[in-house]
């Protein structure tokens, strides 16, 4: 049944980020019986394993991130116009998936035909909701309309969806917002829904009730119990055995809610939670930067609402750092081209997707997952801010070279594999919901200049010790 599929697309998930934490996990309630969909495949021969943040400082007297080449950051117009194409396709996503009476969006749809699955994800939630923000500033909606979904959103969000302490169960059923499959309050996607909600909190700052109801659903989060008596959050808690034995205590895509956390107005976490969290070293190629064994949209998440860029704590500049992660991305995808070759400049970019055999948590460097030469589009839409000639041009590529098959009704399709001739036929809200965020930061940078208008943001910014770094290059 395809919503059994979507429990066994979110435990892969789960695994794949505990992969990056050194974990192999198993969520209670979701299929326990059922043997684990993917394991993690070792890293290749000679690969080097991440190593601590003080060894790899030892050897380089700099910071990971820079001993890379600048991007370029200027696009074409004929780019320019595929990316608001790319934006007003997305965002009607956000608005077609999403139940007019609930405002909670679909986990997928098909790129083709009508929706029927029930399933909603808080996480593509939030997403929809910073589209919906994006849709009213580009008018490819009326604003008004963007503007009364988000209010009705909210007021189902704060008055019937069903919480505990404040954490959302991560997947709802759209019409009622009951939980679906036993599935956990999850700390990482509570987060994701609050980026959106905050965002709109800003962006339509002279609704007053959009700004109160945004206002209570932040701080009715209590924080310090999903710390469960630890120094870092946990990801997430079931009615019927209590916490998830794992933690975000490894470098992943959870810098905005930690951020969140430590600067929330009530039950905030220390500041100390920020460096609790280890910061393991990856070399590629010549390319260093801080990461887990994780797909590329870890560098993406915490990036589509925070804006990171000129700045640094103690640890790294974050921004370059994930422009060094993307280029070694991008060299990691065009050594496959041995074994794939198909890729190459004009054609790479893989994360978590859908896969001729399902949903697939894969990736590199260092290599794993079991790759097999699937192209995902939202790897290089996600990370325009930070390669945007270089993944601008795969985008403008993939579109010209095929055509209707992976450029859809709601943009670029989520994934495909040219051998075979495969292309998925769901699209996945978060995957598209960083395709049109991040576009639209190259653009504007939209969604950073309204977030960060949340003074609870900057707060804990200053409390985590981020100074001005004037060695950073912005994208926009």
């Amino acid at each position: 049944m395809k919503d059994q599929h979507v429990t066994r697309r979110d435990l892969i998930r789960r695994v794949g980020v505990s992969a990056a934490a050194g974990l192999a996990m198993g969520l209670p309630g979701i299929a326990q019986s059922q043997p684990p969909a993917q394991s993690q495949t070792p890293s290749p021969e000679g690969e080097k394993t991440p190593k601590r943040e003080s060894e790899v400082a030892q050897k380089y007297p700099h910071p990971p991130g820079q001993f890379i080449n600048r991007p370029l950051t200027q696009i074409s117009t004929v780019v320019d116009t595929m990316l608001d194409d790319m934006g007003g396709r997305g965002t009607a996503y956000f608005y077609e998936q999403a139940h007019p009476l609930t405002g909670l969006v679909r986990d997928h749809a098909p790129a083709i035909g009508i929706a029927d699955s029930r399933v909603a994800s808080i996480a593509a939630t939030g997403f929809g909701l910073s589209a919906l923000c994006i849709a009213a500033h580009r008018k490819y909606m009326l604003p008004s309309i963007c503007e009364q979904r988000v209010e009705t959103t909210l007021a189902f969000l704060l008055e019937q969806c069903p919480h505990v302490h404040g954490f959302l169960y991560h997947f709802l059923d759209i019409e009622s917002g009951e939980r679906l499959f036993g599935s956990e309050l999850s700390s990482i996607d509570t987060s994701l829904l609050l980026c959106g909600i905050l965002l709109c909190r800003q962006y339509f700052s002279g609704n007053l009730r959009i700004h109160a109801l945004a206002t209570t659903l932040y701080e009715r989060v209590d924080w310090k119990w999903m710390l469960n008596g630890s120094d870092t959050l946990s990801m997430g808690w079931l009615p019927e055995s209590g916490f998830i034995p794992y933690r975000w205590d490894v470098y992943a895509e959870m810098l905005t809610m930690l951020l969140m956390a430590i600067g929330a107005p009530r039950n905030a976490i220390p500041s100390s939670t920020w460096n609790a969290v280890s910061r393991p070293v990856i070399e590629f190629g010549g390319i260093n930067f801080i990461s887990g064994v994780a797909p590329i949209f870890t560098h993406q998440y915490a990036q589509a609402w925070c804006d990171f860029r000129n700045l640094r704590d103690r640890h790294a500049n974050y921004f370059l750092n994930s422009i060094a992660a993307t280029r070694a991305h991008q060299l990691f995808c065009l050594t496959l081209g041995r074994q794939f070759p198909w890729m190459d400049q004009n054609l790479w970019g893989i994360t978590a997707s859908e896969s001729p055999t399902g949903y697939r948590v894969w990736g590199g460097p260092p290599e794993f997952g079991g790759i097999d030469g699937t192209i995902v589009p939202s790897a290089t839409a996600g990370s325009l801010v930070f390669l945007p000639a270089e993944c601008a041009h795969v985008l403008f590529s993939i579109r010209e070279k095929y055509g209707e098959k992976a450029w859809t009704r709601y943009g670029f399709i989520d994934a495909f594999q040219p051998q075979t001739n495969w292309y998925a036929e769901d699209q996945l809200g978060i995957d598209l919901g960083i395709s049109v965020l991040m576009a639209e930061n190259l653009r504007t940078g939209f969604c950073w200049n309204y977030f960060m208008r949340n003074t609870e943001i900057t707060s804990a910014m200053q409390m985590v010790g981020f100074e001005a770094d004037s060695g950073d290059c912005g994208a926009v």
